[in-house]
């Protein structure tokens, strides 16, 4: 087998140094040049705004301050050294970017970084202050300052001895102890107390984890994407120490990769002159040590194809790079692509393959919190939001632009921007929590928008998780018991709802998951924690997330004549725990089917929602109000979460007469539903009545801690200090609407064809059913002379099927209505002959 032919690199490294030294020492950038133009005009103004030993290059007083052990970090931005190549040639045109020295840092950062790393060693300066008087100090510091003192005595006794030399015998003999005095110094990674960090140029795109492949690695790449798991910080050694017990010298050994072989003999030129193998013993507190943090990260969900599953990548983070994600968090990280090769008995399976990291050198978090997004605020969005709380109508207009391009839920979107805002979290003193977090569930039919209100309620917030019940498991929604790759140990991996904590947790399909997944929510919905007992683990972990879910219908559209435990088939111990429910029914109506589909062509042709002016015919008016954008919502809900509004005592008593009257009408309710079932309609009438309302809308406490979070979450909205009487009313307008959407048929009202309806039992049901359709048929038949009126069986089967109910409760409904003789059904049940034709008010 012939060997490959050897490339000569084209790259002059020592240039590359001298390049990288002539840009650290000369660049200044923007804040400089200003102090520089003010030099020119006056020195004095010079001298107010340096401080003492301070120079205009940014990278020289970087490097002081590294020094001074003030920082331990040296970010080197390439679009700086993109902008020094340029002002650096001389009036010439900028000169492509392939052929710039940030291009070549960009595809060969693990390299450059060494560079930038030699070029700071000759260039950094001596501390302003010693290291040696900080009590605190670190042990290299104390053993570099031990062996600059015995080089020095060792110096001097040769350059003694080389006196005497010199005197007696007139030759010069230092060569020996120069030589064995120059192979005893430190390592260069040793005594650099910094760490190199690119930071990524302001055009680079970020890329998804699919698309880095082999032909990136050695490059500088951005990746996006969310971080599903974070380790313990851990100690990596890079460098090892060693005592020897024969000559006493310290012996250090670099370490590159995972695993390395300790030495055991001494190779210092005194131990090879002495011909002497002394022992080495290993001296941890003279080794050096990084910080080390392994982390998971995902790609996002609009990143994956059809059908695919979601890649992960491994990313290093090393010194100052630690600390700065949480699980949940998405974000650009930038850093030098590597493979990993295998070790141990993994490596035996896996021949030549080797798996890949990222090294981090920048992060960038893309969803930020709350308390970050306050502090971002610029003097543009603080007048816009200024602007846009004078208005006295801030709740409605910044309401209208959730999810501006569906049409309509104007309550939906209310309860939504309450849901976003939220309550402050009550602590008593004894340690119990009382949640501010908003929990909302949308039921309804198909295709009224639930889900593309989960999606955009889950992007506007900084924490927000979009799942859906069909691919969450109880493992994926709360956390999964992993075995960490570098440690072997058993740890956790966080689900959906650990990674929402401080944010919402949207779950579509919530009616497709399984029972025991469902029941992993229970405690999350009112303790906000998860508690797990797993493979020896046994802890709490917190959740204080807002849940968002969204259910269809058990038979694909939902059926008013059911209660909605009926139709969602969901249990009522769960929907109980959410603070609204809204029920989203699809029914024609010519007007708002009109408006809406106005609204959606409108959508499709011009790519935006349409503003109240475009609607009307006049889009060159303009319009009367700014358009809220997404980036001036989240602010404007971070100012609205910062704010923590006060119960006043008479508000207090508002709330409470309030849920009181509630209550009595709950009871109310119950009472004439069991009036109903006791006496009954007449003495036919034997099945079991059915409530009045549904058991999902009951007034319970529950519904008064609703009440208090809606009423906080609308006067945070307001910028008010103090909760008052008209946010307690919006609460409970918001809170009935909702119930009356629950309730399908309430008192009073009238039902899906038209006519007053009142919720009886099946029995009486069915038997309106088959009176309606005998004066359809009597209707539509020609001749009504007919003294046996008959029915068709399958037809009423079918008909009594789509009102909800069984063919028993037909057989029921016949069976009884036969033994009093007001109809007949033959032998083969196909026909139903009525013996005395009953009235329509039957």
């Amino acid at each position: 087998m012939s060997a490959l032919a050897a490339i000569r690199s084209v790259v002059d490294y020592e240039s590359e140094v001298g390049k990288i030294t002539q840009f650290m020492e000369k660049f200044v950038d923007a804040g400089g040049k200003k102090q520089a133009a003010m030099d020119e005009d006056d020195s004095e103004a010079m001298v107010c705004e340096l401080s003492p030993g301070e120079s205009p290059a940014k990278y020289v007083n970087m490097l002081q301050r590294v020094a001074n052990r003030s920082e331990d970090t040296v970010e080197i931005s390439l679009d700086d050294v993109r902008t020094f190549e340029i002002e650096s040639s001389g009036g010439h045109p900028p000169f492509a970017f392939a052929s710039s020295l940030a291009y070549r840092i960009e595809n060969n950062a693990k390299c450059y970084g060494e560079l930038f790393s030699r070029a700071i060693d000759n260039l950094i300066p001596e501390p302003s202050e010693s290291a040696m008087q900080d009590p605190e100090a670190d042990v290299l510091d104390v053993l570099f300052q031990a062996r600059r003192d015995r080089d020095r005595r060792d110096r001097e006794v040769v350059q003694a001895a080389e006196q005497e030399i010199i005197k007696a015998i007139g030759t010069d003999g230092e060569g020996a102890h120069k030589q064995a005095l120059g192979a005893d110094l430190f390592p260069a990674i040793l005594t650099r107390r910094y760490s190199v960090r690119f930071v990524p140029r302001a055009n680079q795109a970020a890329q998804a984890v699919r698309d880095i492949g082999a032909s990136q690695i050695g490059h500088l790449v951005t990746v996006r994407g969310i971080v599903t798991r974070v380790s313990d910080i851990r100690p990596s050694m890079i460098v090892a120490a060693y005592l020897c017990d024969s000559c006493g010298c310290e012996v250090f050994q670099e370490v590159k990769t995972r695993q390395f072989t300790p030495l055991t003999q001494c190779q210092s030129p005194r131990c090879t002159d002495n011909r002497s193998r002394g022992k080495l013993h290993k001296q941890t507190r003279g080794s050096r040590f990084l910080r080390f943090q392994e982390v998971k990260l995902q790609e996002m969900t609009d990143q994956v194809p059809m059908g695919d599953i979601p890649r992960t990548l491994t990313i290093h983070c090393y010194e100052g790079s630690v600390r700065k994600l949480n699980p949940g968090d998405v974000a650009h990280i930038t850093g030098v692509f590597l493979p990993q090769p295998y070790t141990g008995f993994r490596a035996l399976r896996a021949g030549l393959l080797a798996d890949t990291l990222l090294e981090a050198h920048h992060i960038r978090p893309l969803k930020r919190r709350y308390d970050q997004l306050a502090s971002e605020l610029t003097p543009e969005l603080y007048m816009r939001l200024a602007q846009l709380n004078r208005d006295p109508d801030v709740f409605g207009r910044v309401s209208r632009a959730i999810a501006p391009e569906i049409f309509g839920h104007d309550d939906v979107k209310k309860a939504l921007l309450l849901l976003l805002v939220g309550a402050p979290t009550k602590r008593t003193k004894d340690g119990m929590s009382i949640r501010g977090d908003i929990n909302i569930c949308l039921m309804g039919d198909p295709g009224v928008a639930k889900s593309q209100l989960l999606r955009f309620v889950a992007k506007v917030a900084p924490r927000g998780v979009y799942t859906t019940g069909r691919g969450s498991s109880g493992v994926g929604l709360t956390a999964a018991v992993m075995r960490d790759s570098v440690t072997g140990e058993m740890v956790l991996e966080g689900g959906a709802l650990v990674l929402a904590d401080n944010g919402i947790c949207a779950i579509d399909e919530f009616d497709k998951m399984d029972e025991s997944d469902r029941t992993a929510i229970h405690e999350v919905m009112e303790q906000q924690t998860i508690s797990i007992s797993k493979a020896g683990i046994t802890t709490t972990l917190n959740a204080r997330t807002s849940i968002l879910a969204a259910a269809n219908p058990a038979r694909s559209r939902y059926n008013p004549r059911m209660t909605p435990e009926e139709n969602i088939n969901l249990p009522a111990a769960l929907l109980s725990r959410f603070d609204v429910l809204f029920l989203m029914l699809d029914r024609p109506n010519h007007d708002d089917d009109l408006l809406l589909a106005r609204h959606v062509a409108w959508v499709h042709a011009h790519g935006r929602h349409p503003t109240a002016a475009d609607l009307d015919g006049t889009a060159g008016a303009a319009t009367p109000e700014e358009e809220i954008d997404m980036e001036l919502l989240r602010h404007f809900i971070a100012g609205a979460r910062a704010r923590n509004p006060t119960l006043p005592r008479a508000v207090a008593d508002y709330v409470v007469g309030a849920y009181v009257q509630l209550r009595q009408q709950y009871k109310s309710a119950l009472d004439s539903a069991a009036s109903r079932r006791v006496g009954g309609r007449s003495s036919i009438d034997t099945g079991v009545a059915a409530n009045t309302r549904s058991n999902i809308g009951n007034t319970t406490p529950r519904t008064l801690l609703a009440i208090l979070r809606l009423a906080q979450a609308r006067a945070r909205i307001r910028a008010a200090d103090a909760v008052g009487t008209e946010d307690v009313d919006e609460a409970l307008r918001l809170m009935d609407a909702a119930h009356v959407t629950l309730d399908s048929q309430p008192a009073g009202s009238s039902g899906i064809f038209g006519e007053r309806q009142q919720r009886s039992d099946p029995v009486s049901s069915i038997f309106s059913i088959m009176t309606r359709q005998l004066a359809t048929v009597q209707a539509v038949s020609a001749s009504r002379t007919a003294s046996m009126p008959q029915l068709n069986y399958s037809d009423i089967l079918s008909r009594v099927r789509d009102a909800g109910f069984s063919e028993a409760d037909l057989s029921r409904c016949l069976q009884q209505y036969e033994d009093i003789n007001i109809l007949q059904v033959n032998l083969t049940r196909t026909r139903i002959t009525f013996v005395s034709a009953p009235t329509a008010t039957d």
